[in-house]
């Protein structure tokens, strides 16, 4: 059997080569895309559309399985994308917010959703919203806000969580 071998300066520069694509496919692998939140739905449902910081939620969000409701959250708006918004501070009613927005559609509330798994401050979030939420949802609407806010309170219909 005969052995080949291969130069030193050879081996060198092909193992640099090696390196320098492994670092090029582990950063481009590694680095997260910005994700606005954009899709289908939140682009379409709803007359207003928006990113927005949340900016509170006051209190405990009650965990109470047998009872359906909306629950009041406060929000800055960053950006309208679609319909009309005179302030750039927002009420909006979530429904059921304990639950992931995938599966928070029910027999009650069909046409809600997104891709938010759980609502924390100061995420962002792209919705499509109604105005006013008494409106859209004929249920418990639990308003922490209700002596602080003269403005109304949205209903989200399409919540989605932005990546930056």
């Amino acid at each position: 059997m005969t052995r080949t071998l291969i130069p030193p300066q050879l081996r060198r520069t092909a193992g640099l080569i090696c390196s320098f694509f492994l670092i090029v496919i582990l950063c481009t692998s590694c680095s997260k895309k910005p994700d606005t939140g954009q899709d289908a739905k939140v682009t379409t449902l709803g007359s207003i559309e928006v990113t927005a910081k949340l900016l509170e939620i006051k209190g405990d969000l009650p965990d109470i399985a047998m009872y359906d409701y909306a629950f009041v959250m406060k929000y800055e708006v960053l950006e309208v994308h679609r319909g009309n918004l005179d302030t750039s501070l927002i009420y909006v009613g979530h429904y059921n917010p304990l639950k992931p927005r995938a599966s928070v559609a029910d027999e009650r509330v069909p046409e809600i959703g997104g891709n938010i798994k759980r609502f924390k401050a100061l995420d962002v979030h792209r919705m499509a919203l109604e105005v006013p939420i008494d409106d859209y949802y004929m249920g418990g609407i639990i308003n922490r806000y209700f002596e602080e806010s003269k403005e109304p309170v949205y209903w989200a219909v399409w919540s989605n969580s932005v990546v930056k």
